[in-house]
């Protein structure tokens, strides 16, 4: 059992009932939660492998249409793009839940197709893994910020600043770089370095190289096939698009109005984890593309869960679908939110801010 997943099962059963009127749940032990969740924990690797053919063959012949369609125009090959990038965040997905260890039932199976899979999404396996249980781990803890998070100040941090690094931090906030700047910074540049991890010993290192030498190899050998602007024309535009997805799914999942930011002395993982991630109730089909990740309330109350059994969880247990509930017309109003406002209790914009 990884880090992430005996961390949040050791709080499962230690956790306080929770507050009826701030969760719209009957109250219930979070040893309930554990037990009643148990039976979705069980990876099967039938589905598994269905899951990851369902992602790569539409996802590659995407890609090969993107090439003959470079031969008549590049603005059709950058309209195939979107399709292609959406499907790479799916084969993400599957990375992620394999980082979690319940994509496959077994620990070898999740942990070398992560590393595959990350050549793909120019993510190192074993360093994001590392990184991502950090974010579990603390999650909605005022004191443990900083790992897998986006950046977030608390209003009474916020106003302490310096007027340089207030237009700064406002700068970061801007739709245009924490949607596109920042992507293209996380995932082409970020990820080649073990940022965060630099002193955490060789692993983080032999993540971050190996997954740099491999995305060498496989970038001369498709150069040398297909010539490296054709090769770039085909990767880049994919991969930034799926980066800026990425990160837009990850951004509502916990920046909405109503998640939760505490300090460690009143923090609880529980509550954290259901009421500080959201439930993206998408479409069918968006939330077919996005591999349920938009149940994050659930993802994060029971992290062994394959995202392939999530939809399942809300369908047996309809007291959770309106949890931390936002619909793609709510998300929108994410994009202004900015900071916790610790006296309120909730997330605030600049304006409000400014408006006292």
């Amino acid at each position: 059992m990884n880090v992430m997943q005996s961390a949040l099962e050791r709080d499962f059963t230690n956790a306080a009932p929770l507050p009826e009127s701030r969760t719209n749940l009957p109250q219930i032990t979070a040893r309930d939660w554990s037990r009643r969740l148990k039976p979705y924990r069980v990876a099967d690797n039938g589905k598994a492998i269905r899951e990851i053919a369902f992602t790569l063959i539409p996802l590659g012949s995407l890609w090969v249409a993107m090439w003959f369609a470079l031969q008549v125009h590049v603005a059709l090959a950058m309209l195939l793009a979107i399709p292609a990038g959406a499907f790479l965040v799916r084969l993400f997905m599957v990375q992620h839940d394999c980082g979690h260890g319940s994509f496959f039932s077994r620990q070898w199976m999740n942990d070398w197709a992560g590393r595959a899979i990350g050549i793909l999404t120019l993510t190192p396996y074993g360093l994001w893994r590392r990184t991502h249980a950090l974010h579990h781990a603390g999650s909605g803890c005022l004191d443990h910020r900083g790992h897998g998070d986006v950046d977030t100040l608390t209003v009474s941090e916020y106003s302490a600043l310096s007027n340089w690094k207030k237009r700064g931090y406002r700068l970061y906030r801007h739709p245009l770089v924490l949607f596109g700047l920042g992507p293209a910074w996380l995932f082409l540049i970020q990820h080649r370095i073990p940022f965060g991890m630099m002193d955490k010993g060789w692993q983080p290192w032999a993540s971050a190289m190996g997954t740099n030498l491999a995305l060498i190899g496989m970038g001369s050998v498709m150069s040398w096939l297909l010539g490296l602007a054709t090769f770039l024309l085909l990767f880049l535009p994919v991969t930034l698009i799926a980066a800026s997805i990425g990160v837009w799914l990850f951004f509502v999942q916990h920046q909405f109005e109503d998640t939760v930011w505490q300090p460690v002395d009143e923090w609880d993982r529980h509550d954290a984890a259901l009421r500080g991630s959201s439930h993206y109730d998408l479409p069918p089909f968006l939330r077919w593309m996005t591999a349920n990740i938009g149940i994050h309330h659930v993802h994060h109350l029971a992290s062994g869960i394959p995202y392939y059994n999530l939809g399942k969880v809300l369908a047996d247990h309809p007291e959770l679908r309106e949890v931390s509930r936002l619909t793609l017309a709510d998300s929108l109003g994410c994009i202004r939110l900015a900071l916790w406002d610790d006296k309120a209790g909730r997330m605030v914009s600049f304006r409000e801010v400014a408006a006292g």
